[in-house]
């Protein structure tokens, strides 16, 4: 298998002006604009090949292309920051490369050398640089995906695969802002079932979340928190987001996260919030947590704040859970202290601000 990381470059043709590109970084909406490039690999034949950075711009598959009829697609999310110095790093990529390989081996998908991963990032960086934002809450979302590309229609793993990278500028993740979230605990749906994909990020488990979306927004709610498949009472996710309770012990915090069964994502910021807190020097623990003990622990005051995390969104305070038959409130409706300490200390470190300790950035070489 290649690992090669000398990607052929291609620039834009008709690159957006100095002008266009300043008028779209001045609202950036997530996920709406684009850099000027992509970069792509191609898999056949048991190895990777022909690395490249080229225009932005629609791609050409086979009507029988097997991710439209099986579905073998997977993909990631991290984010480039501008340091205070104007270089740009990267925060841990290599563990989202790690991570992609993971939902790779579960999708029957090759895995990807790391350093080819991380190379299409930095090459793509490197040239859509000017598309880098500097404000404050803003980055450059990265995007690497993987499709299956052959023409067979057939249920067996894809001989070929397309490995994509493209980029977005990025503001808050939420349209309101930092401000607490409502989310409705579904009953009626599950995200992920003991055995199945719950662990993998491919996009089949994104569709299957989107009625329950649905459902969520129809009960007043700005996301679904996922119960657990088998008894439909303990805690997952929160959308596509990990997320975290804390407790008062004794007058002191305690940082509370379901722990990893198989069915939920190992969120990387998840495992990054952990270690802050502990820097920060609060305990924390992970286990399971039911709804019920959840709810009791709010009406009693012993849970003062829930949030959620995740690459896109940092972390977003939780102000309101929902379901049927109940509703409870966390901390009146208002951003925690615990939430927005943790928050600080990551985005300091992300944008350079604060010390990185544990060697979490990634400096992309700019010419």
């Amino acid at each position: 298998m290649s690992s090669n990381t000398t990607f052929n470059i291609t620039p834009s043709t008709t690159p957006a002006s100095a002008a266009d590109r300043e008028q779209k970084l001045q609202a950036i909406q997530f996920g709406r604009v684009f850099t000027d490039h992509m970069a792509v690999v191609k898999y056949s034949n048991g190895t990777w090949h022909d690395p490249e950075v080229k225009a932005y711009g629609p791609l050409s598959l086979d009507p029988s292309a097997s991710v439209l009829h099986y579905g073998q697609a997977i993909f990631e999310g991290f984010k480039a920051y501008r340091q205070p110095d104007n270089s740009i790093s990267l925060f841990r990529p290599e563990q989202n490369a790690e991570r992609f390989n993971r939902s790779a081996h579960r999708l029957a998908m090759p895995s990807i050398p790391k350093e080819l991963f991380i190379g299409a990032a930095d090459a793509l960086v490197k040239i859509d640089q000017a598309w880098v934002p500097g404000g404050s809450g803003e980055s450059l979302y990265l995007r690497p995906f993987m499709i299956a590309t052959d023409p067979f229609l057939g249920v067996r793993p894809s001989n070929e695969y397309l490995f994509l990278l493209i980029a977005s500028p990025a503001g808050e993740y939420f349209p309101q802002g930092l401000k607490p979230v409502s989310v409705w605990a579904s009953k009626e749906y599950v995200r992920a079932a003991p055995g199945g994909t719950g662990e993998a990020k491919c996009a089949g488990n994104y569709a299957a979340s989107l009625l329950a979306q649905a459902e969520a927004t129809q009960h007043g709610c700005d996301q679904v928190i996922w119960l657990d498949a088998i008894e439909r009472e303990y805690i997952e996710e929160m959308g596509g987001m990990n997320l975290f309770f804390v407790y008062r012990k004794e007058g002191k915090p305690v940082i509370v996260t379901p722990q990893l069964t198989g069915t939920l994502l190992p969120g990387i910021t998840r495992s990054t919030l952990l270690q802050l807190a502990a820097d920060e020097g609060y305990a924390a623990e992970e286990r399971r947590l039911s709804l019920t003990e959840v709810r009791e622990a709010i009406a009693s005051g012993e849970i003062s704040e829930v949030f959620a995390c995740g690459t896109a969104a940092v972390i977003t305070p939780v102000g309101l859970i929902k379901g049927r038959g109940f509703e409870v409130t966390i901390n009146s409706n208002e951003n925690g202290p615990v939430a927005l300490a943790l928050r600080d200390a990551l985005l300091g470190i992300q944008r350079g601000t604060a010390a990185d300790t544990h060697g979490w950035l990634h400096k992309v070489a700019l010419a």
